[in-house]
């Protein structure tokens, strides 16, 4: 159904997805904390990258996009931490204030391009001259990147500072009265998750050598989509499996888009489709419960037909 191209395509963005699936992991499923400031902190990432690469550096551009996420989850942190402000709404308040931020750094253009610069894709392109090279490098590159981030984040999270975080998500009071501060920890954890997100940004930006300032709408929808069907496939194990069903997720939902793009779905309907998506991997562990439940009381009905 799909070709080959599609096939790529569909897996490259699955495998930048994943790291903003890895970020909603970090703040939703271990912190236990809704974070809307998704949406800006992707097209932030993005225009720092952007900036930093059109000024003739593009090495800078990953780790620059990943400091400017990281400030904006520290922002975020605090406002719940030292402000009181509920999560929720500091998301809300953040992802509001990095619209004007976003259009700032973008020299205050809702547009930007990298066309005819020098970036970290076209720098790895021209490392080999082979076909398969010059077909697979874009992702070779970020499955590379995804393959870093995904062991940093699984080794992070067993060291002690990671347990200190994984315990805060689970219980704030046990934390504070173990004489760990749980706004430190809820910091670094929002500060690392957002500095995946604006990895994220900053790589769908150099792949598709654009954007526009709404960039980001909508990254909450796909990175919760991407992060309940890992978490329906696998379960919920240890880190190591969770992050793996997270890019699992995540490509499994950049194929699904796919597959409509190729049934001509329009475009205005995607939103439609990412949230039919979102529902039925919410929906479907209760959806088995009650089919076994139905199927207990067909065999219940079925043996007491049988004994009369």
């Amino acid at each position: 159904m799909l070709s080959m191209t599609a096939l790529q395509t569909a897996l490259e963005m699955g495998a930048i997805y994943s790291l903003v699936a890895l970020a909603l992991f970090i703040s939703f499923s271990i912190l236990n904390i809704a974070d809307l400031s998704t949406d800006g902190c992707y097209t932030l990432g993005f225009a720092v990258g952007a900036t930093v690469t059109l000024a003739g550096h593009p090495f800078l551009a990953l780790p620059a996009a990943m400091a400017a996420g990281a400030c904006s989850g520290f922002v975020t942190a605090f406002l719940q931490t030292k402000l009181g402000v509920e999560s929720i709404l500091a998301g809300i308040i953040v992802n509001t204030g990095l619209y004007t931020v976003n259009l700032a750094v973008m020299g205050w253009s809702s547009n930007l391009s990298i066309v005819k610069a020098d970036t970290l894709l076209t720098i790895a392109k021209g490392l080999s001259d082979s076909t398969f090279w010059k077909d697979w490098y874009t992702l070779i590159v970020l499955s590379a990147i995804l393959l870093v981030m995904a062991l940093f984040v699984t080794f992070f999270f067993r060291t002690r500072l990671g347990l200190s975080i994984r315990a805060t998500g689970d219980n704030v009071d046990m934390v504070r009265a173990s004489s760990i501060n749980p706004a430190f920890t809820i910091t670094v954890g929002l500060c690392i998750s957002n500095a995946l997100t604006g990895l994220a940004g900053c790589l769908v930006g150099l792949v598709q050598k654009s954007c526009d300032i709404n960039l980001g709408t909508g990254m909450v929808t796909i990175a919760l989509a991407s992060l309940i069907i890992g978490e329906t496939l696998f379960g919920r194990g240890s880190i190591g499996v969770r992050i793996f069903g997270v890019v699992v997720g995540s490509c499994i939902y950049r194929l699904i888009m796919a597959v409509a793009l190729k049934l001509e779905v329009p475009t205005e309907c995607f939103k439609l489709v990412a949230a039919l998506i979102v529902a039925v991997a919410i929906a479907s562990p209760q959806g088995r419960k009650l089919i076994a439940i139905q199927r207990q009381k067909f065999l219940a009905r079925k043996g007491a037909k049988e004994k009369c």
